[in-house]
């Protein structure tokens, strides 16, 4: 039963808020928990989304609003060091979580991940790791699985951490924008949530990314320690220059392929996702090590635990315990798509990529819902084309929406070519 009383509470602090008035810790956890309940309604929730987007908040509200998002919701219990590794995205066929997670779990370090679904790209971590097992538990479950194994990659959705970022989220998703200190909270209140204790930030930067100067993403990770340290958290960050995807799939299949290739050592993995997970893990271990009293190397750890196969077959442990098959490998996972070529219609060398519109392409070939759709890139920066040449490849299990797709990509083109001279 909706409770009217605390509905018009809920509204003078989304009136204040819109105001530009600073909000008390009774104000916000009465919102969030309405928010949180589904009783406020998307119109009532879109307002408070748009108030903080112009606003921001102040870091008294930082911490204020991410306290009340976790004791709203569902908590993990887990000792001792939990580590976990989030990126603020941006990027699409960088999926670095799932080679980072088995890494970081056969050093012996619990890394139980909860991850969102796409919010502005054709994928997000839950999505990718739907393909091949089952990411939907409760919290007991969870809690199990991680004690067991190490780590996870689980969807929130289910397991009520947080539950206010999940409303929000679903009223931004039509925008497709997130505010930079909504990104903040919304991250923090989960790793909070999960008991995290070590994190290690992936900040992508470049003009198609969330985040689109450095000086931002520094500010950006300054407010992260800044939070961490009042929930007693140790955060680390890595900013990245990015302009393309480090992987070579877009799209929940075609980016899981790309992990399998990586943790198998396969000679035509994805090298820069390799590096990219390789750096993030490498950190994540020595902030994880420091405080265990360890003097090993975190990033020479990293490479053998790649290199040897047991992140191969930590993740393979994780994947059956959460009820997929240990059987996998890149070379009998099946995209069950259509495929489509397009070959370049001139030769030259590719001097960009559009992410945006890598994005939206993707999106319009059914992906992430149609877990097989997306986009596979042959060529990148810096790679020589012919004309004729594959150039990349749609899939999707709609001909109509690749017939849309390659149609709309006359319009919206994800590679350029540097003119010639």
């Amino acid at each position: 039963m909706i409770n009217q009383d605390n509905t018009s509470e809920s509204v003078k602090t989304i009136q204040k808020k819109l105001l530009g008035k600073r909000l008390t810790y009774h104000e916000i956890s009465a919102l969030m928990d309405e928010i949180g309940h589904r009783r406020l309604g998307d119109v009532l929730t879109t307002y408070f989304v748009a108030a903080s987007f112009k606003e921001g908040f102040s870091h008294e509200e930082l911490y204020l609003f991410t306290k009340a998002m976790v004791e709203t919701g569902n908590r993990l219990r887990f000792k001792g060091i939990v580590a976990d590794k989030h990126s603020t995205g941006g990027v699409s066929g960088t999926r670095t979580t799932l080679i980072v997670v088995p890494i970081i779990a056969a050093a012996g370090f619990k890394i139980p991940k909860i991850s969102s679904r796409a919010i502005t790209t054709p994928a997000g971590t839950a999505d990718v790791m739907e393909t091949i097992a089952n990411v939907n538990f409760k919290i007991e479950d969870i809690e199990d699985i991680v004690n067991k194994t190490g780590g996870c990659i689980s969807w929130n959705g289910k397991l009520g951490i947080a539950p206010a970022d999940d409303v929000i989220i679903r009223v931004e998703e039509p925008l497709s924008f997130e505010s930079f200190d909504k990104i903040i909270v919304s991250i923090m209140a989960k790793k909070i949530a999960a008991s995290t204790t070590h994190l290690m930030l992936d900040i992508p930067v470049g003009k198609t990314m969330k985040i689109r100067h450095e000086a931002d993403a520094q500010k950006i990770l300054k407010k992260f320690q800044q939070l961490g340290g009042k929930f007693g958290m140790k955060v680390e960050g890595i900013i990245t220059k990015t302009h393309e995807p480090a992987g070579n799939g877009v799209g929940p299949a075609l980016e899981i392929a790309d992990v399998l290739k990586v943790l198998e050592q396969t000679e035509d993995r994805p090298l820069a996702l390799e590096k990219r997970a390789l750096e993030l893990a490498g950190g994540l271990l020595s902030l994880c090590y420091k405080d265990a009293r360890s003097d090993k190397d975190g990033k020479k750890e990293a490479l053998a635990l790649l290199q040897s196969g047991a992140a191969l077959s930590k993740f393979k442990e994780i994947v059956k315990a959460q009820g997929g098959s240990s059987a996998l490998s890149s070379k009998t996972f099946k995209i069950n798509a259509k495929k489509y070529l397009i070959n370049s219609t001139r030769s030259g060398t590719i001097k960009e990529i559009n992410n945006f519109n890598l994005n939206s392409i993707a999106k319009m070939l059914g992906a992430p819902k149609d877990k097989f759709a997306g986009v596979y890139l042959y060529k990148k920066i810096g790679d020589k084309v012919q004309l004729n040449e594959p150039l990349l490849a749609f899939y999707s299990n709609s001909p109509y929406l690749i017939e849309e797709a390659e149609h709309s990509l006359k319009s919206f083109p994800i590679h350029k070519f540097s003119e010639p001279l």
